[in-house]
């Protein structure tokens, strides 16, 4: 759906976002070599800010070129991933919402940039959207994030609930669980439908893009909820049915109940 003149950029973006990803969360290697890893992405932005084209990352510096994209969002997407080489748990949502905005809204900004509609009510809209799904990710992957050694769920919410990390070892969703599952899922369901006057903004391509990908947020967060919360199973993934809706909601978007 992306048009041919911006398929190069968006894959430069991807490539840098999977590999500096992919430094924190594969392999075996110790904390000191995972964050001499990403000093050298870090590195190469110096030297594509210089106008040199370092090796590393020669795609991206000629999208950086060809497109004007802003590399602030590059260096956020670095802090945020070194951040998780250090930081395993997150004391409140606002500390996990100040990851996300390092960690997902830099992709959304780059995407605007990049389609050159960067008026600061889409930035917003756009970073609720990354955020959410960020969010959403966290939730359904709470017991492969833990067998990372990381809880993004806010330690002040499961005080809130009574829930202990005992509990999300152990892969028990009782009732407390349950009920902070829902909480969760609800204010982030809230926050993805906040971002989606952005599609009014957006071209043709574009809107549909973000319409599916809104969908298939929504559609990941019904699936937590219809489970009880209980993401110990199975991460709820979407199936062919799911994709179906969520595509018949990219081209007919579903209206909202009145209040």
């Amino acid at each position: 759906m992306v048009p041919p003149r911006y398929r190069g950029a968006i894959l430069a973006i991807y490539r840098f976002a999977r590999a500096t990803d992919d430094i924190v969360d594969e392999g075996d290697h110790d904390a000191g070599a995972r964050l001499a890893a990403l000093q050298t992405y870090a590195d190469a932005l110096d030297a594509i800010e210089r106008g040199d084209t370092p090796a590393l990352l020669a795609d991206l510096a000629a999208a950086v070129r060809a497109h004007a994209l802003p590399l602030v969002p590059f260096r956020d997407l670095l802090n945020a991933f070194a951040q998780d080489v250090t930081v395993r748990r997150y004391a409140t949502f606002a500390d996990v919402l100040d990851y996300c905005r390092r960690s997902a809204d830099p992709i959304g900004r780059l995407l605007l940039a990049l389609y050159d509609v960067r008026a600061q009510e889409n930035l917003a809209a756009s970073d609720a959207i990354c955020t959410a799904l960020q969010l959403t990710n966290f939730w359904q992957d709470v017991p492969s994030d833990y067998r990372r050694g990381r809880i993004y769920v806010p330690q002040e919410d499961l005080a809130r609930f009574g829930v202990t990390e005992k509990q999300i070892a152990d892969g028990r969703a009782d009732e407390r669980w349950r009920a902070l599952s829902a909480f969760e899922t609800q204010r982030t369901r809230a926050m993805l439908e906040s971002g989606r006057p952005l599609t009014r903004a957006l071209p043709l391509r574009l809107k549909l893009e973000l319409r599916a990908i809104i969908a298939g947020g929504l559609r990941i967060l019904h699936r937590i909820d219809a489970a009880g919360g209980d993401v110990f199973k199975a991460a709820p993934r979407l199936g062919a049915y799911d994709w179906l809706a969520v595509g018949c909601r990219a081209i007919v978007p579903a209206r909202r109940a009145p209040v």
